[in-house]
């Protein structure tokens, strides 16, 4: 369960009663329980139901941040434009990207969009987490994007253990030979804290953990 959220005026949203920088007392922004719903809703209207949500991605997946706005307003008689920034800048897996005019999911769309590749470097190995009984279709078939667009990759064991928890309560996790990938001519790329992505992962860059 996320942790409530709160302002301070002159430097940003933070998890905390106080800010860290100047040591004032900060304004409450969004309960716990208040701050995972918004974010489940911005999630899913930027990667999944923009249609139902009554706002239009362009190709790219951005979408006018008013409109989001209103989206939510709509949605939530306690949500506003407050309660959206705070959600989208404490979002701890860097699910969105806000450019002060447009916004949109980083990653995880099943809608069509085109995300431009990005240019950050990835580690040499990348890690996938799932239920152990996936294993067998994974390794004779690869990874697939399955109801996403992409694959989606972890960069550290913990945060693939996390994703596989989600499935199964011990996950198996995946290695994944990125070094190689990328050096044979496949593409991956960085979509959020901790999060790559790519078309498929071939059984031949898979390892179990």
């Amino acid at each position: 369960m996320p942790g409530p959220v709160a302002v301070c005026s002159d430097h940003g949203h933070f998890e905390d009663e106080r800010c860290p920088v100047c040591d004032r007392h900060l304004q409450p922004v969004l309960s716990g329980d208040r701050r995972r719903r918004l974010s489940k809703y911005l999630s899913g209207a930027l990667r999944h139901f923009p249609d139902d949500a009554g706002i239009e991605l362009d190709d790219s997946g951005w979408t006018d941040f008013e409109e989001l706005v209103a989206a939510v307003e709509r949605k939530y008689d306690w949500a506003d434009e407050r309660a959206v920034e705070a959600v989208v800048a404490t979002d701890p897996k860097g699910r969105f990207e806000f450019d002060g005019r447009r916004i949109r999911a980083a990653y995880g769309h099943s809608v069509d969009v085109d995300l431009e590749s990005g240019d950050t470097p990835v580690p040499d190995t990348l890690y996938h987490g799932t239920a152990p009984r996936h294993l067998d279709s994974i390794f004779e078939e690869g990874l697939r994007s399955m109801s996403r667009q992409q694959a989606h990759l972890s960069g550290t064991v913990e945060s693939a253990r996390e994703v596989g928890s989600r499935h199964a309560d011990e996950p198996a996790i995946i290695e994944v030979d990125a070094a190689a990938m990328l050096a044979d001519g496949h593409e991956i790329t960085d979509r959020g804290t901790d999060v790559y992505t790519t078309d498929r992962v071939p059984p031949a860059y898979l390892r179990r953990r």
